[in-house]
């Protein structure tokens, strides 16, 4: 059964950064596409960035690019999203989990709240 831990959230000021972390356990996860994914209060999950088993390509939702980067280190079964140039909107609970393929358990996600 794998296991995902999302960690690195917290509160930061508009402009901020913020670097999350997900690690999974269980199964090594090299082979799969991973992606972040967030949930807003009164709102539905939404996929925010996603990369492939190889790192060599990548996607973001448009509301994120150029202000988030998506990396992963297959060694450390570990993906990375670092976050830059923080809006309030970007404000809540972050998750990964498995990316164009049936999601894995989800974790208990890592909140990121962003004051104006």
């Amino acid at each position: 059964q794998v296991q995902l831990v999302e960690s690195g959230g917290g509160l930061v000021q508009t402009g901020g950064s913020l670097r999350l972390s997900c690690a999974a356990s269980g199964r090594t996860f090299s082979s799969y596409a991973m992606g972040w994914f967030r949930q807003a209060p009164g709102k539905e999950r939404e996929f925010v960035a996603g990369i492939r088993w190889s790192g060599g390509s990548t996607r973001y939702a448009d509301s994120v690019k150029g202000r988030f980067t998506i990396s992963r280190d297959n060694a450390k079964n570990t993906v990375y999203l670092q976050m830059n140039s923080l809006k309030p909107e970007d404000t809540g609970v972050y998750y990964c989990n498995r990316w164009g393929s049936d999601s894995w358990p989800w974790g208990q996600g890592t909140q990121v709240t962003v004051s104006s």
